[in-house]
């Protein structure tokens, strides 16, 4: 089934690649101070989960796809694999993830670069794992970046996908509701001074198929063992597939 566009400005003449990319040049500046304030510093929480989970088939190569400013790349260090490579569509992201980089002494480990999803530069077979951090409801095309990212994985490599839910947890899916709709975009618009960027979050997290339909496309693209775990509170859904 052909799932619905959000897209951050919808603008007639303009992908929603080409809008996503521009909206996260637009916040760069503000992205960590928001995302962190946003979440309440439970985004930290959420990557360890993830990487807990990657770390039992202790990944030697690791690619991170909408690697943003960095964080999951930085925090997968503790995995101990050779290298990282961190990539994401925003060239701004990009550099702020290289400074952060640079601060961890990281750089022999961890390599960024501006790329798209959707057309990976990397041979087949080219990593031992490929994560996304919250950026696979950002994609272009769902389905042709989640392609890719089996592609360039391992056989027998793994695929972990870190991602916003909606919540059936009760309060918490009504106090999520509220928040979402009146104090996530009310906070990004004030201190990001792009009012549309943090309305696009919870539409773009509306819009997603998450659960037992994600994986269903997942297997339906060739994933085997698809497997979904939620995180405590029932906001965020860690999916991992292997090659």
């Amino acid at each position: 089934m052909k799932q619905s566009v959000v897209k951050p400005y919808n603008k007639a003449n303009e992908s929603k690649k080409q809008e996503v990319t521009e909206m996260f040049d637009n916040i760069a500046g503000r992205y960590d101070l928001l995302n962190h304030l946003l979440t309440l510093n439970i985004d930290k929480l959420w990557r360890r989960k993830a990487l807990n989970i990657l770390a039992k088939s202790k990944p030697a190569t690791i690619l991170d796809i909408a690697t943003g400013t960095g964080d999951l790349a930085i925090a997968a260090l503790r995995l101990k694999p050779k290298s990282i490579i961190g990539l994401d569509i925003a060239p701004n992201m990009i550099e702020l993830a290289r400074i952060k980089v640079a601060k961890k002494n990281a750089e022999r480990i961890i390599s960024l670069e501006v790329g798209d999803s959707e057309a990976l530069r990397f041979n087949d077979d080219s990593f031992d794992a490929v994560t996304v951090g919250f950026g696979v409801r950002n994609f272009g095309d769902l389905e042709v970046g989640l392609s890719e990212m089996l592609r360039v994985t391992k056989p027998g490599g793994t695929v972990m996908i870190l991602e916003f839910s909606k919540t059936r947890v009760f309060g918490v899916k009504q106090g999520f509701a509220l928040y979402s709709r009146y104090f996530i975009p009310f906070i990004g618009r004030t201190i990001s001074k792009d009012p549309k960027a943090y309305s696009y979050l919870p539409e773009s997290i509306e819009a997603f198929p998450e659960g037992k339909t994600f994986l269903d496309i997942l297997t339906k693209l060739g994933y085997k063992d698809v497997k979904s775990r939620l995180a405590p509170g029932g906001l965020v859904t860690i999916y991992t597939g292997s090659k």
